[in-house]
């Protein structure tokens, strides 16, 4: 790698996941180091990188951890802030899943999206290639990312990507590399937003309707709360749980909305339903 960064003048950078590797990329002069999925995921292994990285000002990037853990994720990036490493990136690479879909890692943009809430400023680079896991969705992963207004992107390219030691399916050429960047479209997030404030509005006012129709609801299950602590009946009602669920999903899909979605909303609602009515229960 010193080699190459010598021949092309090009920055070059490299994953770590010991304090043997941070000694060994430091002192050939790699510029850039970035820690994995498996690493950030080990809190031991992240605070022995940190004390191999104090006093050192190299750029370091942090990948999620491989379960869908803002909080491990953010306490990674803690601990090397903490050893002092300044210039510091989060690189969303996907979750695993037990479920096989369509793409290798389960994107779960609402991760990164929040991360990208409680800290602003932290650069947010996407790893399309992890995420899809298949050449053919890395160019849509791209621009999906762009459109979220994510930093940069980390793309896998090898010349002849059939041959390639590891991950092979994921990675592209570089002409097709090139191709997916030309036709990459990055959109103005500073750009006047004057003409979208009366459908902001409207958002509000529904977002309003929503949290009445929410509080009206939870009365109605803190009464049910009431009638199962009289009665003697469990908080959980299992039939009636699933009942629930394929309903709204299927009722989310005539809606246009995708499925899992609308019962993972109902989900956090029955949650919070169950939880009102054990309070009151054991009053």
């Amino acid at each position: 790698m010193k080699q190459v960064k010598e021949d092309t003048k090009m920055l070059v950078s490299t994953e770590v996941a010991t304090p043997e590797h941070v000694e060994l990329a430091l002192k050939y002069g790699i510029d850039i180091l970035w820690i994995g999925a498996r690493t950030s995921a080990n809190p031991f292994a992240m605070q022995a990188i940190a004390d191999a990285l104090k006093g050192v000002d190299v750029p370091v990037f942090v990948k999620n951890p491989v379960n869908p853990d803002l909080e491990l994720w953010i306490g990674a990036l803690e601990r090397l802030n903490q050893a002092g490493v300044k210039r510091l990136g989060a690189i969303h690479r996907g979750f695993s899943s037990y479920e096989q879909k369509i793409y290798r890692n389960a994107p779960m943009w609402q991760i990164p999206i929040e991360l990208r809430r409680r800290i602003p400023a932290l650069p947010l680079i996407s790893d399309p290639s992890h995420i899809g896991g298949r050449r053919e969705l890395v160019a849509p992963l791209c621009q999906q990312a762009m459109d979220l207004g994510f930093d940069g992107l980390i793309i896998e390219s090898h010349c002849d990507p059939d041959k390639a030691w590891s991950d092979a399916k994921q990675q592209v050429t570089p002409d097709v590399l090139d191709y997916i960047l030309s036709l990459l479209v990055i959109r103005d997030e500073k750009q006047s937003t004057e003409g979208i404030t009366q459908l902001r509005k409207q958002i509000d006012e529904l977002d309003n309707q929503l949290m009445d129709l929410l509080a009206k609801r939870m009365k109605v299950c803190r009464e049910i709360g009431q009638y199962k602590k009289e009665h003697n009946m469990t908080v959980l009602q299992a039939n009636r749980y699933n009942e629930i669920l394929n309903k709204r999903g299927a009722q989310g899909s005539l809606c246009g909305m995708d499925p899992e979605f609308v019962a993972h909303v109902f989900e956090n609602i029955h949650e919070e339903s169950v939880r009102q009515q054990i309070e009151i229960i054991n009053k």
